[in-house]
């Protein structure tokens, strides 16, 4: 069995996903910017979500995953294409690798712009935590943590094995809604 045809018996997960054709730039952007935020992955395009090779035109889908990752991604999602031929059709594989410089952003249907990850085979909505995760990550000068009584009663209540919420983290450690976010990420 070829490579190709194993990763098509994979099926869709964490870092593969199957897409008969790319319609719009802006909607495969999400899931470029998703492996680019995540660890990575694949997209083979050509290919239906059942798993059958269809086929598709590689110039044109080239086309289209280009403008995604260079006019709807912010900064651009870096990416590699192979060219695979399955029974005479062809399936292009686009491969995104983890980025360095996470987070990547897609302007959404409103028009904010919104980063995006991957859990399993779904794309997700990053949360504001997780995009100051990211951006504090690809820092070099990271700030230090300041502990306090009321950052105690908080490592205490997670101590205790507590699920907390958002609002409940903020006010354990009496903090604004931005400071929780700085403190979480």
């Amino acid at each position: 069995m070829s490579f190709i045809l194993k990763l098509i018996e994979e099926g869709e997960h964490l870092t593969q996903d199957f897409k008969l054709r790319v319609d719009d730039s802006g909607k495969i952007a999400k899931t470029m910017a998703a492996f680019a935020n995540t660890g990575g992955g694949r997209l083979l395009i050509g290919v239906k979500d059942n798993g059958v090779v269809a086929g598709c035109n590689t110039e044109e889908e080239f086309h289209m995953v280009e403008a995604a990752a260079q006019m709807y991604c912010r900064p651009a999602v870096s990416f590699e294409v192979q060219v695979w031929r399955v029974e005479f059709k062809k399936v292009l594989e686009i491969k995104i690798e983890r980025s360095n410089g996470r987070p990547h952003f897609v302007k959404d249907e409103q028009g904010e712009w919104q980063a995006y990850l991957r859990k399993e085979d779904r794309i997700h909505k990053a949360s504001p935590v997780m995009v100051k995760v990211w951006q504090y990550q690809m820092r070099h000068d990271r700030t230090e943590f300041r502990y306090d009584i009321n950052v105690g009663k908080l490592f205490s209540a997670l101590r205790d094995s507590r699920e907390l919420r958002f609002v409940q983290v903020a006010r354990l450690a009496r903090l604004g809604f931005e400071e929780t976010e700085d403190l979480l990420s």
